[in-house]
């Protein structure tokens, strides 16, 4: 029995030695894998592939994004957190995983406590979008005072791409903070409930920007107001729905973290890669582009950030009553 618990002891003292062993002065020596939670083609798996294109120039090392969708983003997260920590295994993170932690009874792993920030990404605002052909509301005010009006008997349907989106959580805080009441209709994503308001069997969509810009551009929808504190760099002439109603706010966000126990100095070359790609340029026009602004931190930053959120993202859910399975 001693030599078997001599045995465990010498064996897990050579692990952590393996783990602690690793530097940046090795690191890295191998390509990167980095896990986006949604699928190929989405506003994530985009923002991901211009930044992993970023980080590969400098580090010297490919970076590999897999996509591994699922569960409202928990598939990947779940296989990125219990990957080994030794720097080669990156999650492209959402501020659904946040999310996650109130929406779902349970989860196989603990945002907070199985992965280490490395640094936010960016910031992306959903924007509150009417069909112009048939709502009459040329602005915020305007559109507030609508649905406000005890005059009007029109019942507005709002389209989310599902339960617990932020598409659900941004209209909930919309619509109680207003005080109305609005008929939630849930899409199995986000195109489709845009498509289902530009055929007006929806009225309202709080969308992610990057997924109705062109419809923007086109006039076939209008943007009444976007969801982040600030206006968007896109459309600065659109308010930030909080100018109408004062503490609304309701901010995406994407990151990058690592497995727990990831060595410090190899999150912080990690860190000054990603700060590097969103100074440059022609990150911040692609970023643009999608209706995203960078919002790169250091890790403290980062992780002080995650936990400032989850606090919000519980309460958004419970003024929703959204759940998951």
């Amino acid at each position: 029995m001693f030599r078997m618990l001599l045995k465990s002891a010498c064996v897990a003292a050579l692990a952590a030695h393996a783990t602690s062993s690793l530097s940046a002065d090795t690191w890295p020596a191998n390509p990167l894998k980095l896990v986006v939670t949604f699928a190929a083609g989405g506003a994530t798996d985009v923002t991901a592939r211009l930044i992993a294109e970023k980080i590969r120039v400098d580090l010297g090392r490919a970076v590999v994004v897999d996509n591994r969708p699922g569960a409202g983003g928990n598939v990947g997260a779940d296989f990125a957190a219990k990957a080994p920590p030794d720097g080669y295994t990156l999650l492209m993170a959402t501020s659904s995983h946040v999310t996650n932690r109130s929406l779902y009874k349970s989860l196989p792993y603990d945002f907070v406590q199985d992965l280490a920030p490395v640094s936010r990404v960016a910031f992306i605002p959903n924007i509150l979008v009417v069909n112009p052909a048939t709502q009459r509301a040329a602005t915020l005010a305007d559109f507030i005072k609508q649905v406000k009006d005890p005059n009007n008997k029109t019942k507005l349907n709002y389209g989310t791409g599902g339960s617990g989106t932020s598409q659900h959580l941004s209209t909930a805080l919309f619509t109680s903070m207003v005080g109305v009441d609005m008929e939630h209709v849930p899409y199995k994503g986000g195109a489709p409930a845009v498509t289902a308001l530009l055929s007006d069997q929806v009225q309202v969509v709080f969308a992610p920007l990057v997924e109705v810009l062109s419809f923007i551009e086109s006039g076939k929808l209008k943007g009444l107001g976007v969801t982040t504190r600030q206006r968007s760099s896109r459309y600065p002439d659109i308010p930030a729905i909080g100018e109408q109603l004062p503490g609304y706010e309701v901010a995406l966000w994407n990151g990058i973290l690592v497995p727990a126990n990831t060595p410090a100095d190899i999150i912080g070359k990690l860190n000054g890669a990603i700060i590097k790609a969103l100074a440059q340029p022609d990150m911040k026009q692609r970023l643009a582009e999608q209706g995203s602004d960078p919002a790169g931190t250091t890790p403290a930053e980062f992780r002080q950030f995650i936990a400032s959120e989850v606090g919000k993202w519980a309460k958004l859910v419970q003024i929703s009553g959204a759940k998951a399975e």
